[in-house]
C-alpha cells in the first residue's frame, strides 16, 4: 500500500480543541497505513504532536459569537490570507478540513477554485441556520464525512451524498484508561464530585465560570472540580483558585469518570459527558448582540448535541438569561435528589449511544482519503 501512495501531501485545517483532537487522530490513522504521507496545516498541540507541520496555531485565530467575529474580522482575514498562500505553496494532493465552518468554508471555496480536492470532516452545521449553505458545501467539496447520525438524511434534500463515519468521541473514550490514583494525585477528598466544564475558549470561560463558581456554596457536602484547559491563559481560572475550587488540567475524562453530576458549557463536552453517563446541566451565555442575532437565525429546538442526537429533551439547557444561580441550583438538586429524574436522563443517554453506532470514525475517514490518493482510485 505505502509503495503505491508514496510521499503524498495532505493539508489539514482545524480551528479549536475538539477539531484539533479529531485531526490528530485522523493523522495517526493515515500514518498507520502509510508512514510516508506528509502533513501540514493549521491546528494545535494535538495535531502537532501527531505529526502536523504547523503553519498556523489555531489559538491565534479562535473567535466565537457573531459580534466577536465581526470585531476580530481583520485578524481572521489576516490568517485566511496566510493559510491560502501557504496552501498554494505547499501544493497538497488533498485538503482535509475539520469542523470550524466559518473559516474552513472560505478555504474550501479557495481550494476548489485552485483545483485542490477538498474533503470535509465534520461539516458546518448548516441544518441549524441558513440551510441553503448546504448548496455551497456541495459546490466547494468533493467528499463530506459526518459524525452526527441525523446529518446524511438532511443533506439528501440537497442531493448530497454525505457519509456518516461514526463519532470520533467513541474512539477517544475507548482508548481512555482511568488513572488509578486520581483522587490522591489531585488532593481530592472522597466527597461526591460535581464537575464544572466551563469551555475550551477564552470567551466561554469568561462568560461561564463565575456563575459556576457562585453555585459552589449552595452544595457544601459536594466537592466541585473544574476541568481546565492548559492552552488558555491561567489567569482565567484565578477566580476559581481564589474561591478554593480545585482545578485539574488534561484530566477531563478522569474527572468525568469519577463525577456524580456536571455543569457543562454547550459544545462537544456535553456529548462526552453523556457518553460517560454523568447527569448534566448544559449552560451557555454569549454577548447580548450575538445571542439576539443567533436567536433570529437558528432554526433548531435545542443547542446541545445530547438533545439534538436524541431528538428530545434529555438534559436541561440553561441558555442566556435562564443561566442563573437559582436555575442551576434547582436543576442540580433534581439530579442529586430525584432518582426518577436522573434515571430518565440516563435512559436518554442509552438512546444516544445506540444512535451513534460502533464505527471507528478516524479509520473510516482515513480509508476514504487513502482511496482518493491511489492512482485511478484503485481499491485498497
Amino acid at each position: 500500500m505505502s509503495s503505491v501512495v508514496k510521499n503524498k501531501k495532505i493539508y489539514i485545517i482545524s480551528g479549536e480543541r475538539s477539531g484539533d483532537l479529531h485531526a490528530s487522530n485522523l493523522i495517526q490513522a493515515l500514518k498507520v497505513t502509510d508512514s510516508s504521507i506528509q502533513f501540514r496545516g493549521m491546528g494545535g498541540s494535538y495535531s502537532k504532536e501527531a505529526g502536523l507541520d504547523l503553519a498556523v496555531d489555531y489559538s491565534e485565530v479562535a473567535l466565537m459569537g457573531f459580534i466577536e467575529v465581526v470585531l476580530g474580522f481583520r485578524k481572521v482575514i489576516k490568517y485566511l490570507n496566510l493559510v491560502k498562500k501557504d496552501l498554494l505553496n505547499y501544493k497538497p494532493d488533498i485538503l482535509v478540513l475539520v469542523d470550524y465552518g466559518g473559516f474552513n468554508m472560505k478555504i474550501a471555496q479557495f481550494a476548489k477554485a485552485n483545483h485542490i480536492p477538498v474533503h470535509y470532516y465534520i461539516p458546518p452545521k448548516v441544518w441549524a441556520w441558513n440551510q441553503k449553505r448546504a448548496l455551497k458545501l456541495k459546490a466547494f467539496t468533493d467528499k463530506v464525512y459526518s459524525i452526527l447520525p441525523f446529518e446524511p438524511d438532511f443533506f439528501k434534500k440537497y442531493d448530497m451524498e454525505v457519509k456518516y463515519v461514526g463519532n470520533p468521541l467513541l474512539d477517544e473514550i475507548k482508548k481512555f484508561k482511568a488513572h488509578d490514583f486520581f483522587f490522591q494525585k489531585n488532593e481530592l477528598s472522597y466527597a461526591p464530585i460535581i464537575a464544572l466544564l466551563p469551555g475550551s475558549r477564552t470567551q466561554e470561560v469568561l462568560a461561564m465560570l463565575n456563575k459556576m463558581i457562585a453555585l459552589v456554596p449552595k452544595f457544601p457536602n459536594a466537592q466541585f472540580v473544574i476541568a481546565g484547559v492548559d492552552g488558555l491563559n491561567p489567569n482565567l481560572y484565578k477566580p476559581a483558585k481564589e474561591a478554593g475550587i480545585k482545578l485539574v488540567f488534561n484530566q477531563t475524562y478522569d474527572l468525568l469518570s469519577h463525577a456524580t453530576a456536571a455543569v457543562v458549557t454547550s459544545g462537544t463536552a456535553t456529548l462526552e459527558t453523556a457518553l460517560f453517563r454523568v447527569p448534566q446541566i448544559v449552560v451557555y451565555r454569549t454577548s447580548p448582540i450575538s445571542y439576539h442575532i443567533a436567536k433570529r437565525l437558528i432554526r433548531i429546538p435545542y443547542i446541545s448535541l445530547v438533545n439534538l442526537i436524541a431528538d428530545q429533551t434529555v438534559v436541561k439547557e440553561l441558555i442566556q438569561d435562564d443561566f442563573s444561580i437559582e436555575n442551576l441550583e434547582k436543576e442540580l438538586l433534581l439530579i442529586l435528589g430525584n432518582p426518577i429524574y436522573k434515571g430518565q436522563m440516563l435512559q436518554g443517554y442509552d438512546l444516544i449511544r445506540e444512535r451513534l453506532g460502533d464505527q471507528e470514525a478516524s479509520n473510516a475517514v482515513a480509508s476514504s482519503i487513502l482511496q482518493e490518493l491511489l492512482p485511478d482510485n484503485k481499491e485498497l
